[in-house]
């Protein structure tokens, strides 16, 4: 159906609105950084024929090549077909204003401590000038990191990932940030090659999805590496440990903040006399939680 159409798209107009036809037909499952068909299809459109990502109208009705035709198609082609996130297609995923490159060594970017980094954690840290030393623990892709080193402007930042697969996609965007002087990446199975350090703040965005929801992941989720997104049966093991081992490596006053998806309640069923604080999110407050060293327990 997609080849069959060549001849008959001339332009944007004409590729965006077959797109979203074949996608919505598709089913495909959005949730990479679009919510619905038709901002995937502009995203995914405007990208492939380089074209400004806030600039859709004056394009719309501008004729493509023949090779430009072929190029979108392939990239729709894909997206049905194989169900490959278009961030992946695209070689880029966004938090906030921040692009980073990605591939599929890395999950795709998508967190909530993205949105209280742009606060400085504020009301938690009230002197950001302070913070100097940071830990991004399973940094991925290394966004998290970069996002903090713009926060704190004197922070020195260890990011650290099991995966050298993930570390080498964190590399090219420190590189493409021009941060490798203030984040260092280090391969670590979380705190385990961190002996002795210590850090104002420390964050994470584990893996946290339980044995029942990864049995059901849509499609596009299953091109994402199965370690970076599994923790256990009730998708707590990782946190779990986290949990365990953080006040060691934790400064007098410094301070935990982890994104656990929709773990709440077991989590606090787990740990009873923790005293958590769930940080607000554009989503709610049931996906990141805060504590301070003191509140940790303690193994």
């Amino acid at each position: 159906m997609i080849v069959q159409a060549q001849s008959q798209l001339h332009t944007i107009r004409d590729l965006l609105r077959f797109a979203v036809s074949q996608f919505s037909k598709a089913g495909l499952h959005f949730g990479h950084g679009s919510a619905n068909a038709y901002d995937e299809a502009a995203y995914l459109i405007l990208k492939t024929l380089y074209l400004p990502l806030d600039q859709l109208e004056p394009f719309l009705d501008a004729r493509v090549t023949d090779s430009e035709r072929k190029q979108v198609l392939e990239m729709i082609e894909r997206r049905v077909t194989d169900r490959i996130p278009a961030a992946y297609l695209i070689h880029e995923a966004w938090l906030g204003d921040f692009s980073f490159y990605v591939d599929e060594r890395v999950i795709i970017p998508r967190s909530f401590i993205a949105e209280l980094l742009q606060t400085q954690l504020s009301p938690w840290i009230t002197e950001p000038d302070h913070v100097t030393a940071a830990l991004d623990l399973c940094t991925g892709s290394g966004c998290l990191a970069i996002l903090m080193a713009h926060a704190f402007e004197n922070v020195q930042i260890d990011a650290a990932d099991i995966s050298t697969q993930a570390l080498a996609v964190a590399l090219k965007n420190v590189q493409d940030y021009r941060l490798e002087q203030r984040i260092d990446l280090i391969e670590s199975d979380l705190f385990s090659a961190l002996h002795g350090k210590r850090y104002d703040l420390i964050i994470s965005n584990p893996p946290y999805v339980n044995a029942e929801s990864m049995l059901e992941l849509p499609q596009e989720y299953r091109h994402e590496p199965e370690n970076a997104l599994a923790s256990g049966l009730d998708g707590l093991d990782a946190t779990c440990q986290i949990l365990q081992q953080a006040a060691r490596h934790l400064t007098d006053d410094g301070i935990l903040v982890v994104e656990i998806g929709h773990n709440r309640a077991e989590l606090e069923q787990t740990y009873p006399k923790v005293p958590f604080t769930w940080l607000e999110t554009s989503s709610g407050d049931e996906f990141v939680f805060l504590l301070q060293r003191e509140q940790l327990p303690r193994s």
